[in-house]
């Protein structure tokens, strides 16, 4: 196992040897098209690295949310389709659609909103009242759709849903969902629309039933080695370090912290790690740490700026400050052990890691 020696400050590292492993893992197992959703700049990482990648390695296209999301990527060069489906109907779609980029419609509002050439991906509603065309309202988009399209002004290429409990394969919600996203297929074709794409599945659909992966699946969480059923052979992508500032001998009954939460039961030696709730660790987790060949667990609340661990009476001989303590990722806990201990989702815990941790890439 290899671990670095010293480090200056917190660092959040993207393998993208693993994130090449998890594209052409999935990739591999679906006849559908991959999508590689970089959204949030890749879930806290590096959006633009993370596209690269998974398009080097058997995605076909790039999913974001926002326009201004998609218009970074291609500043950046990405020149692949890339569809954005999170947008208010004020937003100026104009820049995007002569960029190139693909727009979901969820509503008539988004429809008037896009300009002459948009290439759109209607976007249903099948069961989670968030984003997505209420069904009530699907036949009036389509049709309105339709027009917009023999004029010449759109092309509707795509229709697609989400799933609400995909990560739940036998839930009866995904199976309610199936039957309302094919009728909703039937009513856009009754309605004289031909989408060439149609989509479905997210991460955990993909994983989960390829029955539900139509056309093209859209993976985000999954190239980093996110799996949210925990069959895949999928590499985690992702380790966040910090350096350890400072080591420090305490007695027992020495309390530690806010509202001293935390008393050492024992003559104990303790380390400090400047980071905090403020950037991205959980705050009130008992959690554990990675340091050298040791799991040290986290005593005490974790400040806004400031983590403590308890590194045992008998610590490693030639500790030295500066050295590595892993959160999660090689050389510690896994991400998945801090969703489990924080009760979040590990996407949740890599997008809240705060500005003033650095960004890399190996």
């Amino acid at each position: 196992m290899k671990l670095l020696t010293r480090v200056a400050g917190p660092v959040l590292e993207l393998d993208l040897d693993a994130v090449a492993h998890n594209t052409r893992t999935i990739a591999a197992a679906t006849s559908a098209d991959l999508m590689a959703v970089v959204k949030a700049d890749g879930y806290g990482t590096d959006g633009t690295a993370l596209a690269r990648t998974a398009l080097a390695n058997g995605a076909r296209s790039v999913g974001v949310t926002s326009v201004a999301e998609a218009l970074e990527l291609r500043a950046a060069g990405i020149t692949a389709p890339v569809l954005s489906w999170l947008n208010s109907p004020l937003t100026e779609f104009g820049p995007a659609v002569a960029a190139g980029v693909e727009i979901a419609v969820p509503s008539p509002a988004h429809l008037l909103a896009v300009p002459r050439g948009a290439r759109v991906h209607l976007h249903l509603d099948t069961g989670m009242a968030r984003d997505g065309c209420p069904r009530a309202d699907w036949s009036l988009l389509c049709g309105e759709a339709a027009h917009a399209e023999r004029s010449g002004r759109i092309e509707v290429i795509g229709v697609m849903s989400h799933l609400a409990c995909a990560d739940r394969p036998a839930d009866p919600v995904n199976e309610l969902q199936r039957r309302r996203f094919d009728e909703g297929l039937r009513i856009a074709r009754l309605a004289g629309l031909r989408p060439r794409t149609v989509h479905l599945a997210a991460t955990a659909g993909t994983l989960a039933n390829p029955a539900d992966h139509h056309d093209l699946v859209r993976v985000g969480a999954g190239l980093l080695g996110i799996d949210p059923l925990g069959g895949a052979a999928l590499r985690p992508a992702v380790t966040f370090r910090a350096p350890l500032s400072g080591v420090r001998k305490v007695p027992a009954g020495t309390p530690v912290g806010y509202g001293h939460a935390w008393t050492a039961p024992r003559d104990t030696v303790l380390g400090l790690v400047p980071v905090g709730y403020a950037d991205g660790v959980p705050r009130g987790t008992p959690g554990q740490v990675g340091l050298g060949d040791r799991r040290c667990p986290v005593v005490g609340r974790v400040s806004m700026d400031q983590t403590v661990v308890d590194l045992g009476p008998e610590p490693r001989p030639g500790l030295l400050v500066g050295e590595p303590v892993t959160f999660f990722g090689e050389g510690g806990p896994s991400l998945a052990d801090w969703a489990r201990w924080s009760g979040r989702l590990e996407a949740e815990l890599l997008v809240g890691l705060g500005p003033r941790v650095d960004r890399s890439t190996r």
